[in-house]
């Protein structure tokens, strides 16, 4: 990426000129000039030195009375993903750069490039080629805060791998995982997949962490290798801002200590009196394995640091704001060592979490986990599908944390609503699923005067409601879910999700509840199969327990119940595909042509 190309050339120029006007600049050059007629080329040591040729040189130095043109020399099979933009405003915040980069694509990564120059710049891989096309041209010399943006392509060496030689017919990814030494497995920085350290800190304290012209965060953000994000524009008037910081543990961490040693310092100038607590956020999903059983864990943690550890209490959470903050309480030294462990315990459940969930979700072919919002995600939740403005009462709106924390794009349940399982009208058909829950859960899933289940509801699209307590057995209650296939995923899990967090399993138990589902009487014997070959299969593939128990009396509308146990993917599989068989065993139901219809004319060969 270091190698330049010089265009607009004289036909006078000499490669003798171009070392004039390097030597002239305090450009370093690895290489000789080759001279071509009306443009040349020529290696750069480093990046820095090649962005410092661009920034000096471009359009601004003539030679023979051209004023050269500098940029990267990529050829054209790379340029595909990747680009350079340069020259951003020195006081921009990266929530406004996400957005702006967002209108134009989904984003996979965006790195910033540490230079030695006042305005910044960022390495930026958009999914599709396209994507990154139009966001060039859209963005190159276009003007913000009175810095006119620069744009150049830059090597992507994914796209040589993308291409037909690389053994997937088009439209399908080639079979298997990416090799290890693959650039697929590089594409994406560190920086981008760790999940964030979210911290609040005084409104009165985000001038000094910021520092005159932005001085102070370029330098936290250089020293601790990190991206940090203030939120500062959001939540006006509240008492305290949310701060992201992007970065590998340690460079969380060590942005993390100089910001709290800021505000002390802060604190002593201002005559600030109040003690100034380390404040991190983190999603409610964690909180569970963070305390630990009977709190242990969380003790332990204070025991060893010497920290004093508080956490926000559940009624605080809305589906918006999915956030309880954990307050630290100590010195400077105290808080560090218990930031280190406790974001320990957060990034081993979001890895745990994600591991559980990618094992089962090939399970599903087509499954867009990222379009659910139903857990945290790291890197690929900060990705640009995300709302630029977010919901109000989320902590900052920070995309990672937000409604839809996976970020992501596409159909969701692309193959599996596939026209098997869609209605002939063309709208995804309402299902009614009865799900069984724990009893004493139910307080849990209602929520203080029903608040939880009515934006459970409205976030899922679909009706819940929890049937009167009676039956046989005291110890469940039914949770009674009517939607099209998406509500019934996202609220079912949501579902599964809260019973984990309010610790009605325990920490190392996975959460298995039993569903219903009723299908047609006459289609019962589809879903068993003949000498239960279907149903036998469809246990296997999917995990889940399923059975059609036998001598029912259908009820008034001539249906039959099919039971359904297992872990929350294995669930959803199996209840994809009964919807598939009763979908064909519909088509099956429809009456034929009639004989008088025009018949189709044959293709001529």
């Amino acid at each position: 990426m270091n190698k330049l190309y010089i265009g607009n050339v004289s036909a006078e120029a000499s490669e003798e000129d171009f070392e004039t006007v390097f030597e002239q600049w305090k450009i370093p050059h690895s290489g000789p000039f080759l001279v071509k007629t009306g443009y040349a080329f020529v290696d750069c040591p480093d990046e820095k030195a090649a962005m410092k040729a661009i920034d000096i040189l471009s359009g601004k130095v003539e030679l023979h009375g051209k004023l050269i043109e500098v940029d990267y020399s990529v050829p054209k099979r790379l340029r595909s993903c990747k680009l350079q933009i340069r020259n951003i405003p020195p006081h921009m915040q990266w929530e406004v750069l996400d957005g702006m980069l967002a209108q134009y694509g989904t984003v996979e990564s965006c790195e910033q490039v540490n230079t030695d120059t006042e305005t910044a710049v960022v390495n930026v891989r958009y999914a599709a080629k396209d994507q990154a096309r139009l966001s060039m041209e859209k963005l190159n010399g276009s003007m913000m805060e009175n810095y006119a943006l620069k744009v150049s392509y830059i090597p992507d060496e994914t796209a040589v791998q993308e291409g037909p030689s690389a053994g997937g017919r088009r439209g399908f990814n080639a079979r298997g995982p990416p090799r290890s030494g693959s650039p697929g497995l590089g594409a994406r920085p560190k920086v981008q997949s760790d999940i964030p350290l979210r911290m609040l800190v005084p409104t009165q304290f985000v001038g000094a962490i910021i520092g005159k012209e932005g001085a102070t965060i370029r330098n936290i953000t250089k020293q601790t290798h990190s991206k940090i994000d203030i939120h500062r524009k959001e939540n006006a008037g509240a008492a305290e801002k949310p701060i992201t910081i992007h970065s590998t543990p340690e460079g969380c961490s060590s942005a993390c200590t100089t910001i709290m040693e800021i505000m002390q310092k802060e604190a002593v100038d201002t005559k600030f009196t109040e003690e100034i607590p380390l404040k991190i956020l983190a999603h409610n999903n964690f909180v569970g394995r963070l305390i630990g059983k009977e709190g242990r864990n969380l003790k332990k943690i204070e025991q060893d640091t010497g920290c004093k550890i508080t956490i926000s209490p559940l009624q605080d959470l809305t589906l918006y704001n999915p956030e309880r903050t954990i307050t630290l309480k100590g010195s400077i030294e105290a808080c560090t060592r218990a930031e280190e462990e406790v974001m320990k315990k957060i990034r081993e459940s979001y890895d745990s979490d994600m591991a559980a969930m990618n094992l089962q979700s090939n399970l599903i072919p087509g499954l867009n986990l990222n379009a659910l919002g139903l857990f945290p995600g790291g890197g690929p939740g900060m990705g640009p599908s995300m709302p630029s403005v977010p919901p109000p009462g989320a902590h900052g709106g920070c995309p990672s944390f937000g409604c839809s924390p996976y970020g992501g794009e596409g159909p969701f349940w692309a193959s599996m609503l596939s026209a098997s399982s869609q209605p002939l009208a063309g709208q995804p058909e309402s299902e009614t699923v009865h799900l069984f829950i724990p009893a004493l859960a139910v307080g849990a899933i209602i929520g203080k005067q029903g608040q939880h289940i009515k934006q459970l509801s409205h976030f899922a699209g679909a009706s819940i409601k929890i049937a009167p307590a009676e039956g046989l057995d005291p110890k469940q209650r039914m949770v009674i879910i009517v939607g099209p296939p998406e509500a019934q995923f996202k609220a079912q899990c949501r579902l599964f999700g809260k019973l984990k967090e309010e610790n009605f399993f325990g920490p190392k138990e996975e959460v298995k509840l039993e569903a219903h589902i009723k299908v047609p009487s006459f289609a019962a014997g589809r879903v068993i199969g003949k000498g239960g070959k279907t149903v036998n299969e469809l246990q296997n593939l999917t995990c889940a327990e399923v059975v059609v128990p036998r001598d029912q009396t259908p009820d008034e509308n001539d249906q039959v119940i099919v039971k359904i146990s297992g872990h929350f993917f294995a669930c959803q599989l199996a209840q994809r595909k009964i919807q598939e068989i009763l979908a064909q065993v519909r088509r099956q139901q429809q009456p034929k042509p009639s004989s008088g219809a025009q018949t189709p004319i044959p293709r001529r060969k």
